[in-house]
């Protein structure tokens, strides 16, 4: 009985060990092949997370951390700033939006953008956290003024303007220009400027603010043009290209004025230099306008999205490379030629890029008006300032509007239509938000003792915007349809055929 139970329990153990043997010998072989899996695994997962730092969308790793903890996102930083003064400007855009008063236009939403900013610079808490550096904000600036630019130049119609002919430059030109030799004088007076800042920073000045706003004027003339009022004698028409030619000249005499004053040498070196620097701008515009014209061709896809990348790269290297080499305003003529020469070729295509530019435009606006309403600070004003400012930009609308009627007086149009025109020159906006900081940024830098008139200059390009903009939109809402001659739109076409131009 032993011996059997002895012998079963052999057996048994020699079964076991062999059961044990094979085991340690397949578990030797599995863990050096595991080893060699776990090897080749590491490596791959060594290698795998590198690959996804080269190739991810999400930005990984040093510029994540840089993102979300570097000092720029931090308060105080540039872009927590910019990052605060877009989402209130857009905030502020819509609430103005909601405000809706009945048989009362609705008001321009870049006004509650523009007092968006304004409340973040003079709210204690917030202006101390919220600030943007003046490199970042003059790039944004510069960024959103090509844009314009590219609106303006894409919005100029050749067929258009050969109807316009005479009438559309008097009244881009006209208004412009006497309202800039008005404010060169009533800047003496009310602003105590200088005679040489009065007639050498007063056409700046008068630039700044005499420019119409397309922001505001051709959304309104787009409305009235849809109902039918005033396009039996193309009305509309004319106040939509006379707007973005009234801002070209704008732009281009600020320019010319503002590169005068603030750079040494004589008055002559400098006006041969700006002379200079327009050829140049008109030249290289036409040659890259026409280069844009074949280049995408025509049999490449997403057509529309790649010149509109195309326009707005070059413009932006343009207007800031201009600036960057000395060429002040070379850069702006040459996003204007360029826009327009390429324009003229792409005929129905035209729209489609137009829409791409509103679409960039939408994204820059809340930056332009937020940051210009963040450049002006009550406590830094003084008390007699506001109201002088105001009797400056009255003064001179005063002279923009009578000239306006006067040179009307020789187009064809009967006496409502004529202060209908005269009126709708009122609206500043855009032009203004762009160029107004631009005086107060350059003596900042290459000017510390010019910096109280450009100060001057800031709050009135900033007044201008408050004042003109809502109630401009407003009389001109209010006044076109009653004293505009209403037709039905499907059997009129909408030009300018039957305006008596001399």
């Amino acid at each position: 009985m032993y011996t059997t139970e002895s012998k079963n329990e052999h057996l048994e153990d020699k079964n076991v060990q062999s059961s044990i043997i094979p085991q340690t010998l397949k578990g030797s072989n599995t863990s050096e092949h595991d080893k060699g899996e776990a090897t080749d695994l590491s490596k791959t997962k060594e290698t795998k997370p590198q690959f996804e730092k080269k190739s991810s969308c999400p930005p990984q790793g040093s510029l994540n951390k840089y993102i979300t903890n570097g000092p720029e996102v931090l308060p105080g930083g540039n872009l927590f700033g910019l990052l605060i003064i877009f989402f209130s400007a857009i905030i502020g855009g819509k609430l103005l939006e909601l405000i809706r008063i009945p048989s009362v236009p609705q008001l321009p939403p870049l006004l509650g953008m523009l007092l968006a900013g304004f409340t973040i610079r003079n709210v204690p808490y917030l202006s101390e956290r919220i600030r943007v550096s003046n490199t970042w904000s003059l790039t944004l600036r510069n960024t959103a003024l090509t844009i314009i630019l590219i609106q303006a130049g894409l919005g100029l119609d050749s067929q258009a303007l050969k109807h316009l002919k005479g009438v559309c430059l008097r009244l881009a030109m006209g208004p412009c220009l006497m309202e800039a030799c008005a404010t060169a004088v009533i800047s003496h007076f009310l602003l105590n400027f200088p005679w040489q800042w009065g007639f050498l920073l007063g056409p700046p000045l008068s630039f700044v603010i005499g420019a119409v706003s397309p922001a505001v004027v051709i959304p309104s003339m787009l409305l009235l043009q849809e109902n039918g009022y005033g396009i039996e004698k193309g009305i509309p028409t004319l106040l939509i290209a006379a707007s973005s030619l009234d801002d070209i000249l704008a732009i281009t005499g600020f320019n010319t004025c503002f590169s005068i004053v603030f750079s040494s040498g004589s008055i002559l070196n400098n006006v041969l230099a700006s002379c200079r620097d327009i050829l140049v701008g008109i030249l290289i515009g036409a040659v890259l306008g026409i280069f844009v014209r074949y280049f995408p061709s025509e049999d490449q896809t997403r057509l529309p999205l790649k010149r509109a990348f195309l326009v707005v790269s070059m413009g932006v290297s343009a207007v800031l490379g201009s600036h960057q080499i000395g060429l002040h305003g070379a850069g702006e003529l040459c996003i204007l030629v360029l826009t327009f020469v390429a324009g003229m070729n792409w005929s129905k295509e035209k729209i489609r890029v137009q829409i791409i530019i509103k679409a960039v435009w939408d994204i820059f606006q809340p930056l332009l008006f937020g940051l210009v309403g963040s450049e002006v600070s009550v406590a830094a004003l003084k008390s007699n300032v506001i109201g002088i400012c105001v009797a400056t930009i009255s003064l001179a609308l005063l002279v923009r509007i009578s000239f306006t009627f006067t040179l009307m007086c020789f187009a064809g149009f009967n006496l409502k239509e004529k202060m209908f025109i005269a009126l709708s020159w009122i609206p500043k906006a855009t032009v203004q938000a762009v160029l107004g900081p631009l005086a107060l940024e350059t003596a900042r830098i290459s000017a510390p003792h010019l910096e109280p008139y450009s100060k001057d200059v800031m709050t009135v390009a900033f007044l201008a915007i408050l004042f003109t903009a809502p109630n401009g939109a407003l009389i001109i809402g209010i006044l076109g349809p009653k004293v505009l001659t209403c037709h039905d739109p499907s059997k009129i076409k909408v030009e300018l055929t039957n305006l008596e131009v001399h």
